[in-house]
């Protein structure tokens, strides 16, 4: 249990004792870790959700962009030759991992007469397809556990610096035998502060976390779709020739 100096409860100006920045001056030093580590976690989160906002849109707009040209009609090795090895989006990494399978079976001189290898040619795009479906999706929901574990403890985290600062004022009652007003107030506005801070922390966390899980699920499904119908074409094409 922190122990309560009496210099502390003689502040000068109540009013500067009770204003933000003084709060957290005075305030324990357990108290004061808990308002950091929120403060922290809120402007992180922030960062996090403005990139991420940035991001997804960018995707949108490369995602139309790449469907744009994939179906115009043109050659899909063309279109391989020109992103090469830098897709720079999900979509086209998906599509530059199934051509470079495509391709190496290809320049093996693949049979279209011989069903069995057309067969494991056909598992082996799926398997590459799926592989790096899952590689995309892992890089987009990083940091969103982050994002859900601040919106789920950043309140109880405050509710702890709020019991915490409580503790404090109980503390300089008994020190002072004095229930005025000027002697809980320091401890109770810096527990209302904490709780403050957690709610802070976790309501745009909780919102943000929410928004992106549907945009980022919205993304993976135009992944997975563009993936089933690659697959079709490339299944197709297994016994027409060359890619057109």
């Amino acid at each position: 249990m922190a122990t309560v100096d009496s210099a502390s409860l003689k502040g000068p100006n109540l009013a500067d004792d009770l204003s933000i920045w003084g709060l957290v001056a005075q305030a324990d030093l357990v108290v004061q870790a808990v308002m950091i580590v929120l403060a922290v976690s809120s402007v992180w989160c922030w960062a996090i959700i403005f990139d991420k906002v940035r991001y997804f849109r960018r995707l949108r707009q490369q995602a139309e962009e790449f469907e744009e040209l994939f179906w115009s009609g043109g050659s899909l090795e063309e279109l391989y030759d020109r992103i090469g090895d830098a897709p720079g989006h999900p979509l086209a990494a998906l599509f530059v991992a199934a051509m470079k399978e495509w391709t190496h079976s290809a320049k093996r001189g693949l049979n279209p007469q011989d069903g069995t290898a057309q067969a494991n040619l056909q598992r082996r795009v799926d398997r590459v397809i799926n592989v790096a479906l899952a590689r995309e999706m892992e890089a987009l929901e990083k940091y969103m556990g982050f994002l859900a574990t601040v919106g789920s403890t950043a309140p109880f985290v405050g509710l702890f610096g709020t019991v915490w600062g409580i503790m404090n004022s109980f503390q300089a009652i008994a020190f002072t035998n004095n229930t005025s007003l000027a002697v809980v107030a320091p401890g109770i506005a810096e527990a209302l502060l904490a709780t403050a801070l957690g709610l802070v922390a976790a309501i745009p966390a909780v919102v943000a976390y929410n928004k992106l899980s549907n945009d980022l699920g919205r993304y993976g499904g135009r992944l997975e779709t563009f993936a089933g119908e690659f697959t079709a074409l490339l299944s197709r094409q297994l016994s027409e020739g060359p890619l057109r």
